[in-house]
C-alpha cells in the first residue's frame, strides 16, 4: 500500500540491514567473484552501505553501492564519511531491475539478501549481467528453500525474518536465472540457517559500538512510532523459530562469469 512503512523502512530508520551469513558469506562472495585491489564494484541493494565500506576498507577496490530506498542511501554515505571512504564509495538510488549503468562497466556485481524480493528475478538478473565486464564475475547470497515445499510455520518464520515480500528459490532456480542470463563457470553452495550464527554475524559486521547505537535508535523507533509498534507485534505474532527450519530454509552463494570477448 503506498504511504506504508515496511521492513525496510524501518530499517533504514535504525541503520541497520541484514545479510544471511553474516561476514562469512561476503567474504566467501569476494573469493569467487574474485574481487581485490582496483576492482570496480557494483553492490546492489547496498542497505547501509556496510559491504561497500567493507570491500573499500578490506579489498582496496572501489565500489558503488545502490538502493532503492533513498534512505538506506542516505545511512550509507553517512558511513562512508565517517569512515573516511567517500573516495572510495558512492552511492545512488536505484532499482535492481532497471540499473541507470551503462553496459560493462564493473569488474563483478554482487547482492547479498536483495533478489529473492523483486517479482521480475530474471530482469534483475540480467541487469546484473548487462553491466558487468566480460569476463566479470554476477555473485548472489541469497536464501534458498532447501527442501520444497515448505510447511506453512518456516514460510512466516522467513517472511518474519528478512522482509515479508521474500520470495526465496531453489538453488537449481537460482542456477537457472544466471544461466538465462548468459552467464557460465557457475559456482553454487548452499547452507543451513543457524540462528546462533546469524546473531554472532551482525554483531561481527556492525561491531559491539555500532549495534549500540542500532539498539539505541530501535529503542527510539519504538517509543516515537505505531507503525514500528504495530510490526514488532507481527513479528512476535509469528512465533518463535520452527524446529524444522533447518531441515528447509537457507542461504545460498550462486555465482557465474560473463563470457570474455
Amino acid at each position: 500500500m503506498k504511504g506504508q512503512e515496511s521492513f525496510f523502512d524501518f530499517a533504514a530508520q535504525v541503520g541497520l540491514t541484514k545479510h544471511i551469513g553474516g561476514l562469512d558469506a561476503t567474504e566467501a562472495l569476494v573469493q569467487l567473484c574474485h574481487i581485490g585491489g582496483g576492482s570496480y564494484v557494483l553492490d546492489v541493494g547496498c542497505g547501509v552501505g556496510v559491504t561497500p565500506c567493507y570491500l573499500a576498507k578490506k579489498h582496496s577496490c572501489r565500489v558503488v553501492g545502490v538502493d532503492i530506498l533513498e534512505k538506506m542511501v542516505e545511512r550509507s554515505r553517512e558511513r562512508a564519511a565517517k569512515e573516511n571512504l567517500a573516495y572510495m564509495v558512492e552511492f545512488r538510488v536505484a532499482d535492481a531491475q532497471d540499473l541507470p549503468f551503462e553496459d560493462g562497466m564493473f569488474d563483478a556485481v554482487i547482492t547479498e539478501s536483495v533478489t529473492a524480493f523483486p517479482e521480475d528475478k530474471q530482469r534483475a538478473v540480467n541487469e546484473y549481467a548487462r553491466v558487468t565486464k566480460p569476463g566479470g564475475y554476477v555473485g548472489l547470497n541469497e536464501s534458498v528453500w532447501l527442501k520444497v515445499p515448505p510447511p506453512p510455520e518456516v514460510v512466516a518464520w522467513a517472511g518474519q525474518d528478512i522482509g515479508a515480500a521474500v520470495q526465496p528459490l531453489t538453488s537449481d532456480e537460482w542456477t537457472g536465472l544466471l544461466e538465462t542470463a548468459g552467464l557460465n563457470e557457475i559456482v553454487a553452495k548452499t547452507y543451513a540457517i543457524h540462528t546462533k550464527d546469524e546473531t554472532k554475524g551482525i554483531l561481527g559486521r556492525y561491531g559491539l559500538a555500532g549495534m549500540l547505537g542500532v539498539m539505541g535508535r530501535t529503542l527510539l523507533l519504538y517509543a516515537k512510532s505505531p507503525a514500528y509498534r504495530m510490526f514488532v507485534k507481527g513479528v512476535r505474532q509469528a512465533g518463535l523459530m520452527p524446529e524444522n527450519l533447518e531441515e528447509y530454509f537457507g542461504y545460498g552463494l550462486f555465482v557465474g562469469r560473463k563470457e570474455a570477448n
